[in-house]
C-alpha cells in the first residue's frame, strides 16, 4: 500500500509539489480503515443485527475493530470477522508492516456512539459529559439521531427529589458511557 502512493508523490516532487509525511501517513491510515470496513461489511451483510461500531489503525500497529450487536455480538462473530479480515489483508499485503488485528465489542468503559448503541441500552442509566464540562446521570428514555431524553433526580432544597425527563441534544454531549450497577 505505501508503494502504491509513494511512487506518485515521488513524480510530484519532482513537478515542484511536496506533500508532509504526516498526510502520507494519514492517506495510508485512512485507506486501511476504509479496506477494513469493506471486508467487515462483506463478511456480516447477512447478519443485520451486527452493526460496526469504529475502525481504527493506531500508531503502535494495532488494528482495532469495534463490532456490536442489537442483542450484543458473540465471541464466535468476532472470531470469524477476524479471520476474515486477517486473511483478505496478507493475501492482498495491504499492510505493509507488522501490526495486530483486535475484533471485539466495545467494553463497557468506551462511549456510546452510535444512535444504535443508544437504543440497545434504553432502560439503563448513564452517565453524561457535556461540552460545557457538566456531568448529568439518569436513567436513558430515548434516544434519536439528534437527542436522547434521560430521567433524572432534581433536588431543590428542602424538598423531596423528583424524577424528571430532560432532553439533551447530541452536539451538546461529549461522552456516554453506561453505569454499571450491582444491584
Amino acid at each position: 500500500m505505501f508503494k502504491k502512493i509513494c511512487l506518485p508523490l515521488y513524480y510530484l516532487k519532482k513537478r515542484g509539489h511536496v506533500m508532509p509525511p504526516f498526510l502520507i501517513l494519514y492517506k495510508i491510515i485512512m485507506q486501511i480503515e476504509e479496506r477494513v470496513k469493506q471486508l467487515v461489511e462483506e463478511k456480516i451483510a447477512d447478519r443485520a443485527d451486527l452493526f460496526i461500531v469504529r475502525i481504527k489503525m493506531h500508531g503502535n500497529g494495532l488494528l482495532e475493530i469495534l463490532l456490536d450487536g442489537d442483542q450484543g455480538i458473540a465471541i464466535e462473530d468476532c472470531a470469524k470477522v477476524s479471520r476474515h479480515v486477517g486473511f483478505h489483508l496478507e493475501e492482498e499485503n495491504a499492510i505493509d508492516s507488522a501490526y495486530r488485528l483486535e475484533v471485539s465489542s466495545p467494553g463497557l468503559d468506551q462511549p456510546l456512539l452510535l444512535e444504535r448503541q443508544f437504543l440497545k441500552n434504553i432502560g439503563r442509566s448513564v452517565r453524561i459529559k457535556m461540552e460545557d464540562g457538566t456531568k448529568r446521570e439518569g436513567k436513558l428514555v430515548s434516544a434519536s439521531n439528534n437527542a436522547i431524553v434521560i430521567e433524572e433526580k432534581s433536588k431543590e432544597k428542602g424538598k423531596k427529589a423528583t424524577l424528571e425527563e430532560v432532553e439533551i441534544p447530541l452536539e451538546h454531549i461529549k461522552e456516554t458511557k453506561v453505569l454499571i450497577s450491582f444491584k
